[in-house]
């Protein structure tokens, strides 16, 4: 199932890298518009045409591009908010994690969309934010995920060896914990 994702993932990165090789701006202009208005599907338009008589088709190749940036970047940003978080509370324990814990709670609680609206409305309009209104509002499922990882990693034997070598902190979570918890 994951080679197969990824393989659709593959495709629709590849059409997005070649969009403008497969529908060029200029079929997407309202001035010259290729078909006439609503038409259904056809051996020309495959998903027929919009109200101005554009290819509905090459609409959808154009607007993949877009599509995802703003997926990748708020799944980035979602992903080093939630690791951050879940690696500092897995592996300090104690007041620290109970703090965290708490923050990503409340954050788990909140409606998604109502709490999208807000920020969006504090921070602009523009495609960056978006993203990191997305980003923002996701993290804390990654972050409970990567905490439980760290709780079982952190007391794995070679953790413990590393720490009776003398290794410090920063050095066991980056050689350590963070290699095995990036899967």
């Amino acid at each position: 199932m994951g080679v197969a994702g990824l393989a659709i993932l593959v495709v629709f990165v590849l059409v997005a890298l070649f969009a403008d090789v497969l529908a060029p701006e200029a079929r997407l202009s309202v001035t010259n518009a290729p078909g006439a208005p609503l038409q259904p599907p056809s051996a020309r338009f495959w998903l027929g045409t919009d109200e101005l008589g554009r290819s509905a088709l090459d609409l959808v190749i154009q607007g993949s591009q877009i599509s995802l940036l703003v997926g990748f970047l708020a799944t980035g940003i979602s992903m080093l908010i939630g690791a951050l978080v879940g690696i500092v509370a897995g592996y300090f324990g104690g007041w620290v994690d109970v703090i965290l814990m708490r923050f990503t709670d409340w954050f788990l609680v909140i409606p998604f969309l109502p709490l999208a609206i807000v920020l969006a409305a504090i921070l602009g309009r523009s495609l960056f934010v978006i993203a990191l209104v997305i980003g923002v509002a996701t993290w804390p499922g990654t972050a409970r995920v990567v905490r439980a990882q760290v709780l079982t990693l952190k007391e794995r034997p070679y953790v413990e060896r590393a720490r009776a070598l003398g290794a410090g902190n920063r050095q066991i979570i980056t050689r350590h914990i963070l290699p095995n918890v990036s899967p």
